[in-house]
């Protein structure tokens, strides 16, 4: 229930059973969903704040931070090849760690202003970086980072927060007759177990967006 509290001792015990990549992905995440003041209280004690004060506030427009991620993706700079002692060896290095939660971060944040900015922008961002994860399926992203046994699978997107969201702008910014195919082999190649729920939904946002006065930009 959403007025339920959680119960913070449970949470602590669940999270000491988590292996070290889903404790880092945790607090990669709380570091977005923090307000400044809980960031700062929890920084506190093994750094400084006042570092990482940024003077210059304003944020990254979303394309063009998209756009540096796929430029360092593809010149490597997440790739090491690092040894893994025995006893991790189901564990990825540090740097594929880092551009699994970059890539997340971003792919977030296109959801969330899929309502708000421009349509077209907000396309093309989520179309670079679903190009980024199905090269690592294709053979041909395996400079972005290293791992023993990789895909797509590994990045763990959430396809039921991702989707509805492009379907939104994809439907906004191209004709009928290409959104259909472009949705059909997005869910086809990486949501395949869930094909007919989400092109029922695909169509039902097209249908939404096309009896809007005008298209988004």
């Amino acid at each position: 229930m959403s007025g339920s509290e959680l119960e913070r001792q449970q949470i602590r015990r669940a999270i000491r059973q988590m292996g070290n990549e889903y404790v880092f992905y945790l607090l990669d995440d709380a570091i977005s969903l923090l307000s400044q003041a809980q960031l700062r209280q929890l920084i506190a004690p093994y750094a400084n704040p006042d570092q990482f004060i940024e003077h210059e506030a304003p944020r990254k427009d979303l394309l063009v931070e998209v756009l540096a991620f796929q430029k360092t993706s593809l010149a490597g700079e997440y790739y090491e090849e690092t040894p893994i002692p025995a006893r991790n060896c189901e564990e990825n290095s540090w740097r594929t760690l880092c551009w699994i939660a970059d890539f997340r971060r971003l792919l977030g944040r296109c959801a969330a202003e899929s309502s708000s900015a421009s349509a077209a922008d907000v396309c093309r961002t989520f179309e670079i970086l679903f190009g980024l994860l199905n090269s690592l399926d294709d053979g041909t992203g395996e400079g972005i980072f290293f791992t023993e046994e990789g895909g797509s699978w590994m990045v763990g997107v959430d396809w039921e927060n991702v989707l509805p969201a492009w379907f939104r702008v994809l439907a906004a910014t191209v004709a009928p007759a290409e959104y259909a195919p472009r949705v059909e082999a997005i869910i086809r190649r990486h949501c395949p177990s869930e094909q007919a729920e989400m092109l029922v939904l695909a169509r039902s946002v097209e249908m939404s967006v096309q009896q809007r006065p005008a298209r988004e930009g």
